[in-house]
């Protein structure tokens, strides 16, 4: 028997990231374990807007290569938006210019153009229709997968990777691998949203204030997510009343029909920030193999499949 092709793999961490590289290695004819300490609904990954854009993620240069693969599975999975809760939408990237994406994403954006000044008034900014992914639909769609592919999914809690049995061990496990991989260089950049009943927005909007905050309008299937805040290094998840009133506010003066919008939740996420994604291979004495995979930042979703791809060919090359 080949023992490299049949062995079994333990995927530490269920969110976007984690989920995703077990779906690529599942379908490469793995054994597949997800072990993830919080339902994939409760992950991170949950709270994400989800909108496709390389955002807090280094280096920018991988990150491109990544989110442009990642690019092609999601404009494939648009074409199920009711299956795997991915849509191409419009919007406009506030201060944006075609420069900025010149080189890299010009003629791979549908509709990509400058946005005129009725679309965006603060400034230079750029429109093109993007992925949009509703987290509450894509995450059980990629566990169904996963299961589908023969692969399962396990709520535990992993204190230690050597409590991990398997000869390959990825650990995707974002802000938890300060403590599985004592990497103190991965740390929380924590960002807060507000969940609003959607008075009629259908295109999504990214903005940033002359103060450097951010507001951001996504809709979603059911409602309207606004947002956000990018604060470093803060480790609560408690919504913060005024920073959502500030966050409204904003969003409002960008929409003005979201003033009054019925609030239906209050959420909070901790990216996973590191000075780079540490992507690696990693042999223990012992002879088995940890693929490190974490801190993707704000762009989990955004590199995702890209990145799967690289992280499973480290785990068990062909």
């Amino acid at each position: 028997m080949d023992t490299q092709r049949s062995g079994d793999v333990i995927v530490v961490g269920g969110g976007v990231v984690g989920l995703t590289t077990a779906v690529v290695l599942a379908e490469r004819g793995r054994r597949v374990r997800v072990w993830t300490r919080d339902p994939v609904e409760r992950t991170t990954s949950a709270v994400a807007g989800a909108l496709w854009w390389p955002y807090h993620i280094e280096p920018i240069a991988s990150a491109r290569t990544w989110a442009l693969r990642s690019l092609e599975v999601y404009e494939d999975l648009a074409e199920r938006p009711g299956t795997t809760g991915v849509r191409l939408v419009d919007g406009v990237m506030g201060e944006t210019d075609l420069d900025d994406v010149e080189g890299w994403a010009v003629g791979r954006l549908a509709g990509l153009r400058r946005a005129t000044t009725a679309e965006y008034a603060g400034g230079s900014a750029v429109r093109a229709r993007l992925p949009l992914i509703d987290m509450a639909a894509h995450l059980p769609w990629l566990r169904e997968r996963l299961r589908r592919a023969g692969g399962t999914v396990e709520e535990r809690t992993v204190r230690d990777l050597a409590e991990a049995d398997a000869p390959v061990v990825v650990n995707c496990t974002g802000l938890g691998a300060r403590d599985l991989a004592a990497d103190p260089s991965v740390r929380p950049v924590r960002g807060q949203l507000v969940v609003v009943e959607n008075p009629g927005v259908r295109t999504w909007l990214v903005s940033t204030t002359a103060e450097g905050e951010m507001a951001y309008l996504f809709p979603q299937p059911g409602r309207l997510l606004l947002g956000g805040t990018a604060e470093d290094d803060v480790w609560s998840l408690e919504p913060d009343p005024a920073v959502a009133a500030a966050i409204v506010r904003r969003c409002a003066a960008l929409r003005p029909e979201v003033a009054g919008a019925r609030v239906l939740e209050h959420r909070v996420g901790l990216r996973p920030v590191r000075p780079a994604v540490r992507l690696e291979r990693e042999v223990l004495p012992d002879g088995r193999v940890v693929v490190h995979h974490y801190g993707h930042g704000g762009a989990g979703v955004t590199v995702a499949w890209g990145c799967a791809e690289e992280a499973a060919g480290l785990a068990v090359p062909f």
